[in-house]
């Protein structure tokens, strides 16, 4: 279709670098963005060989190179015993991992996991949302906070790394990218998502422009909208399966829409499985602490999942 004029936003060319997590380091690596130690691994040909492992140091994580997402296809490995049943699960199929190529790296010990989504316009102007701590869980996002607790010279170099990458692609839409924050203030890039993405959901209630608008604004050719809160703070709490049924959970729905400035959005999914995204909540605060945006994802977590206070 591209050959034949069909006009693409973001462009192919913008996409192919990072389709595979392998491939989109080393475009990472080779435009100057910081990411962590890493190299390739085919589990056909060299996952006996421990020197790959040990190169990193234990724990380190394993990540399949393409379609993971929510967690699927990415292990932390804490020492060889570990690695050897996990690789055996995987050749065995036990965790849905058909797939052989993998991305092996160095485990990060960060301090908060980071998120921010940019957007690019057809006339190459670049906005950021505010920087969010994300908080995960088994590897998939559980909370979160709009916005994070971090100097503004972190929130500069993030939004550096943001302009360079848009620009280096030449993209246009909107992005997510995810990065790690060190105990000395480093920040590392971890993964880059070409779409709008689960931590900027809490823009649907907290920010003037949407992600899902901005995104379209940006690929029809219209200015680009303002990105800022209209309140101090915001939380967005992720509503996970936490069982496999039927069911549309309407009281627990309506005890979370009690919840002073909440706003909830179901996606009307019929089936729940465990760790399945059924929905979100985003609750506005009237001040930007971290603590107070814990204790109200505590709230709705405790409304939410069974046996949790």
């Amino acid at each position: 279709m591209a050959e034949r004029g069909v006009c693409f936003r973001p462009r192919l060319e913008a996409l192919a670098p990072l389709l595979d997590k392998y491939h989109q380091r080393c475009y990472l690596r080779d435009i100057g963005i910081p990411v962590p130690k890493f190299t390739a691994l085919d589990l056909k040909h060299n996952a006996n060989d421990l020197y790959i492992f040990s190169k990193f140091g234990f724990p380190v994580v394993l990540k399949a190179r393409r379609h993971g997402y929510d967690g699927q296809g990415t292990y932390i490995i804490k020492d060889t015993q570990h690695l050897e049943a996990t690789l055996e699960d995987i050749k065995k199929g036990r965790f849905k991992a058909t797939h052989v190529e993998f991305l092996l790296e160095e485990f990060i010990p960060f301090t908060h996991e980071l998120a921010v989504i940019a957007a690019r316009s057809v006339n190459g102007e670049v906005v950021n949302y505010p920087v969010v701590e994300t908080q995960q869980q088994e590897q998939v996002c559980r909370r979160a906070i709009a916005p994070a607790d971090i100097s503004p010279q972190v929130a500069a170099t993030i939004e550096n790394i943001s302009r360079i990458l848009l620009n280096s692609l030449d993209a246009i839409g909107v992005f997510g990218i995810e990065l790690f924050l060190t105990a000395d203030d480093k920040v590392l890039v971890n993964e880059i998502a070409p779409r709008t993405h689960n931590s900027g959901h809490f823009s649907l209630d907290a920010c003037q422009t949407s992600q899902f608008e901005q995104h379209l604004r940006a690929i029809c050719g219209l200015p680009l909208g303002n990105p800022s809160l209209i309140c101090p703070g915001a939380v967005m709490v992720n509503l996970l399966g936490y069982e496999n049924g039927i069911g549309d959970y309407q009281e627990k729905r309506q005890l979370i829409e009690t919840i002073p400035n909440a706003r909830l959005h179901w996606y009307g999914k019929s089936e729940s499985r465990v760790g399945r995204k059924l929905g979100h909540v985003t609750v506005l605060l009237d001040n930007p602490s971290r603590d107070d945006a814990i204790a109200v994802a505590q709230q709705v977590e405790s409304i939410w999942y069974p046996n949790q206070t």
